[in-house]
């Protein structure tokens, strides 16, 4: 596996990212595009996906979003969608530049948050995307808020409110969370939520990690709804939906991505945490790999 340590510019900050080269004498390979979930950076899963694809000739840029990770960007860890979607559109075009790549075929993937990110390019389809995979995505806010517990809702809210305030007088962002107990302020309080994302954390990534967040997004994250968009995709997409999710309500997933033209949807039974890790891993990259080889082949 070869993989190096890369950046690129994101407004006026730099967002940075592993590329792993496409496997020599294959020719201009197509490129994935891997963006990660809710608070998180690229060292939680993101290499294993990464480094399938380039085994199987692919090449891959795997980056963190700005004022998250490796990455610059003040104030540091405030999620905001449409700075996060800037981000996806520069990371596709700085990967259709790397040597070995085919400009005009790229796959944008992403896991949770970035899930919905990725459902939302595809629909946006800019300069190079033929097709998207999405892991255990989120869909709609709406349906993501009404899965919190109604106390976590009650303390989250007053947070994200004082929080947007804040942001207009220009004051530091008032953080919680990104995992918490049931029913404390934070993001995701289900009851897999702390042990399932921090388990996601390697050693090596500690020193870069945070668990917590601007408390804007709990309000913001209502109004972002990429599964409204599917019916107007024109790309294949592929979905990996757990059964078992508790951060990204499966019905409501199942019941959006069903609008898209050109969709494949595997389920599993786990849940939202579990899918990173064995024995559920391996199946998914197995049905991802199956995907990219029949509608985005190496050399096709």
């Amino acid at each position: 596996m070869i993989r190096h340590d890369v950046e690129f510019s994101s407004g006026d900050e730099r967002c940075a990212a592993w590329f792993y080269p496409p496997r020599s004498g294959s020719g201009p390979a197509p490129v994935v595009v891997l963006g990660i979930g809710l608070g998180s950076i690229k060292e939680m899963g993101l290499d294993r996906y990464a480094t399938a694809f380039q085994e199987h000739g692919y090449a891959a840029l795997a980056f963190d979003h700005r004022s998250f990770g490796a990455s610059t960007g003040e104030p540091r860890q405030v999620i905001d969608v449409a700075r996060q979607l800037d981000d996806w559109h520069a990371a596709i075009a700085f990967a259709r530049t790397r040597p070995g790549v085919d400009p005009a075929r790229v796959v944008a993937w992403g896991t949770s948050f970035g899930g919905g990110h990725a459902l939302t390019l595809a629909a946006e389809q800019p300069p190079g995307v033929v097709a998207a995979m999405a892991q255990c995505p989120f869909t709609d806010g709406i349906a993501s808020a009404a899965a919190m517990s109604p106390l976590s809702a009650l303390r989250v809210g007053p947070r994200a409110l004082a929080d947007l305030v804040g942001a207009r007088l220009g004051r530091r962002p008032i953080m919680i969370p990104t995992a918490g107990p049931p029913h404390t302020a934070a993001l995701m309080t289900s009851h897999d939520a702390v042990p399932g994302f921090l388990a996601l954390v390697p050693p090596e990534a500690s020193g870069r990690f945070v668990n917590r967040a601007a408390a804007r997004i709990g309000l913001r994250i209502m109004g972002y709804r990429p599964g409204r968009r599917l019916r107007r995709v024109r790309v294949p997409i592929f979905a990996a939906v757990c059964r078992h999710d508790t951060v990204a309500p499966p019905r409501a997933a199942l019941r959006q991505l069903r609008r898209a033209p050109d969709v494949e949807i595997r389920t599993y039974e786990t849940g939202h945490f579990a899918i990173y890790r064995d024995p559920w891993c391996g199946p998914a990259v197995a049905d991802q790999l199956d995907f990219l080889e029949r509608r985005v082949p190496v050399g096709g």
